[in-house]
């Protein structure tokens, strides 16, 4: 399987799941280290885009691709799984708690849940605690420009 994440030029090879455990996201409480990854390009960018204050175009970042075993143990979170709050700004705890469980459970290395910020679309969430996860490979890195007009405020 293969699946993308936008990082700065700085962190492009870091897979260890250290940002989102220092800053805590969606799908994890600080101190749990998880990776972020997306089943396309496009969701990756609408991703970054909603965390940027508008005007700000995102500098210095590069599009990593990353490729996991296909028979890598993977959970899916089912629509009936989400808790009423799974959706809203600032994130709540409650989907913090289902993030955290996978992680620390150790069963899987992979998670796939949905993007609260697309419809219909996933994120993939990597265990680095996972014995498996020494399997996980960046296959290609390159410099990524966002598109202005995603960052623009309207005049």
């Amino acid at each position: 399987m293969i699946v993308y994440r936008l990082s700065r030029g700085k962190f492009k090879n870091d897979l260890s799941g250290r940002g989102a455990e220092l800053a805590g996201g969606r799908w994890n409480s600080k101190g749990v280290a998880v990776l972020y990854t997306s089943e396309s390009i496009a969701l990756c960018t609408v991703e970054i885009a909603v965390h940027m204050p508008l005007g700000i175009v995102p500098a210095d970042y590069h599009l990593i691709q990353i490729e996991v075993p296909d028979d890598a143990p993977l959970l899916e979170l089912s629509s009936g799984d989400l808790p009423a709050d799974w959706k809203t700004f600032p994130h709540a705890n409650s989907t913090q708690e289902i993030g955290d469980a996978f992680v620390l459970g150790g069963e899987y290395l992979v998670y796939k849940v949905p993007s609260a910020t697309v419809q219909g679309t996933y994120n993939y969430l990597l265990n680095p605690r996972h014995p498996g996860f020494r399997d996980v490979r960046i296959t290609t890195t390159t410099p990524f420009e966002f598109d202005k007009r995603l960052f623009v405020k309207e005049s």
